[in-house]
């Protein structure tokens, strides 16, 4: 989307409830669609446990030789790429993909989010608006991958800012609570909620408020516990600041200065890379 530009085409109308506008996967094989959509239960729960697994290893290591910076900043970049991966489980589960049954994929997939203080059912009904309306006035996502290219000394603020943790309240006020979004590029507020059904309203409404109430207890269980200040340093901490920046890195990696927007299929691109780069940001 070079100079910020927005293409009206396929996306100029607009669909409310829960259905997406168009599927675009019929210009596929059918034999590939399938192939594709594929659930897979034991790689979903070997996606979760691996995350799982790593994120307590890190924690173990940080805590036994706390405070130790040569320890502990490590354990908080892993941290934070296992804290995305999660982000990444739970994306999948907003989109039914996790399991075949229909209760596990929620109840994993709201799981997996609610750690990380943000609400799947909220996130299943902004994310539909972003599939949507990819690269239009109504995209929510626009602000962090439109208009590039726009320059190393741009991508570098951007990124010092999501490290330094000041991005981090637009991300929670919108994941979590569905807080209305300005698309910087068209000047829209976008306001998610407003775009779906009763049901799917319902459903965010309720998980948002299980959430807060999660981390309220949270909170003061690691204060009456004396471990307040371990819980925000590696928890707390890499959500803030290094989850921030990967999420941005990969919306411009999927998303970002694309040039043929005339469909769905080709205003996004599959990244490729070294095994090593794919675990820290391209995870499952």
């Amino acid at each position: 989307m070079p100079g910020g530009e927005v293409r009206p085409d396929w996306r100029s109308r607009q669909v409310t409830g829960e259905e997406f506008k168009d599927d675009y996967r019929r210009a596929l094989p059918k034999e590939l669609v399938r192939e594709l959509t594929r659930r897979s239960a034991w790689r979903a729960s070997a996606a979760v446990l691996e995350d799982f697994a790593v994120l307590a290893a890190a924690i173990a290591l940080a805590l036994a030789y706390w405070p130790s910076p040569l320890v502990l900043v490590p354990a908080v970049l892993v941290i934070g790429t296992r804290q995305h991966a999660l982000f990444v489980i739970t994306h999948d589960a907003a989109h039914y993909l996790l399991y075949e049954r229909r209760w596990l994929n929620d109840f994993v997939g709201r799981l997996c989010a609610m750690l990380q203080g943000l609400s799947m059912c909220t996130y299943r009904v902004i994310h539909r608006l972003h599939h949507n309306n990819l690269y239009g006035a109504l995209d929510p996502d626009t602000a962090l991958h439109g208009g590039y290219p726009r320059g190393r000394m741009y991508l570098i603020r951007k990124l010092a800012k999501d490290l330094s943790g000041l991005t981090a309240w637009k991300t929670y006020a919108y994941f979590l609570g569905g807080a209305p979004a300005l698309n910087t590029t068209t000047n829209v507020a976008v306001r998610p909620l407003d775009d779906t059904s009763a049901k799917l309203r319902a459903e965010a409404r309720t998980d948002r408020n299980f959430v807060i109430a999660f981390h309220l207890v949270a909170l003061g269980a690691f204060a009456a516990s004396g471990y307040l200040l371990q819980y925000l340093v590696l928890w707390v901490l890499p959500l803030v600041t290094v989850v921030q920046a990967i999420l941005r890195l990969r919306a411009i990696a999927e998303h970002g200065a694309t040039t043929d927007f005339s469909s769905p299929l080709t205003a996004a691109r599959t990244n490729l890379g070294p095994g090593w780069l794919r675990w820290l940001i391209f995870p499952h």
